[in-house]
């Protein structure tokens, strides 16, 4: 896909539909390869067509012009209409994972127009402890590890896709990050998927999310489930976004 700034990988699932596409953004060390067979099932349970691309220095996309700041989440949601443009897609239902959940909110504060509804996988509205104490650890594994080889294999240029991730997130001016001040412009729907178990945020962050949103939200908490609930309870997530996106559609023509 080309934009004025680059090209970015996208991927596209199921059939064209009169309904506003499913739009996945994937976590800090993601790519549109990464959500592996998630997409598919997800267009055949929904009945709605599914998008994923890459984000620049992600996958097999263009390296971004520039490295990552302390701001880069409102960098990409401030793209992120482009990417729409050129992608066709007037409205859609973003599906932010991590990294990307966040994005997806920012998004929806600044672009409703352009939002359905959000379902929203381990979003970040803030920095908390563990998070920092994770990134650190994974930064350790990625250097000593097997981690950097096997994240290879889905990043045309790993060092740069990792280091665009963990440095922002150990920079300590990043500590004061937050985006609660979003929240109150989030008006559309919104499904909140948190595992109890994620090694990189706790429930206190959908909290602040179902707490402070405008729009209607709902909440799924998974036992047994850590930062990837797509990747860890897939068949519980499935059925959770089909009816949730099928609730949108009873809304419409009630």
């Amino acid at each position: 896909m080309r934009l004025a700034v680059g090209d970015l990988e996208m991927s596209s699932w199921g059939e064209a539909s009169p309904l506003p596409p499913i739009v996945l953004l994937h976590e800090g060390l993601g790519s549109v390869g990464l959500w592996r067979e998630f997409p598919r099932e997800l267009a055949r349970r929904t009945d709605r067509r599914v998008v994923a691309y890459s984000r620049f220095g992600h996958g097999a996309s263009d390296p971004p012009k520039a490295p990552h700041t302390i701001w880069f989440m409102h960098e990409e949601a401030r793209l992120l209409p482009a990417v729409l443009d050129a992608a066709q897609i007037e409205r859609a239902v973003l599906f932010g994972h991590s990294d990307g959940g966040s994005i997806a909110l920012v998004t929806a504060a600044e672009h409703p127009d352009r939002v359905e509804a959000l379902v929203l996988e381990a979003p970040h509205v803030f920095v908390e402890d563990v998070s920092i104490a994770s990134i650190e650890a994974t930064t350790r594994a990625y250097e000593t590890g097997t981690l950097r080889a096997r994240l290879a294999r889905h990043h045309q240029d790993v060092d740069a896709a990792f280091h665009g991730w963990s440095d922002v997130w150990l920079d300590p001016e990043f500590l004061a990050w937050n985006l609660e001040a979003y929240l109150p412009r989030v008006r559309c729907p919104a499904l909140l998927i948190q595992g109890v178990d994620d090694e990189y945020g706790t429930l206190a962050q959908v909290d602040a999310i179902e707490r402070q949103a405008t729009g209607s939200v709902k909440r799924l908490v998974l036992e047994r489930c850590g930062h990837s609930p797509h990747k860890d309870q897939p068949e519980a997530v499935l059925s959770a976004v089909t009816r949730f996106l099928a609730g949108l559609q009873d809304s419409l023509r009630s």
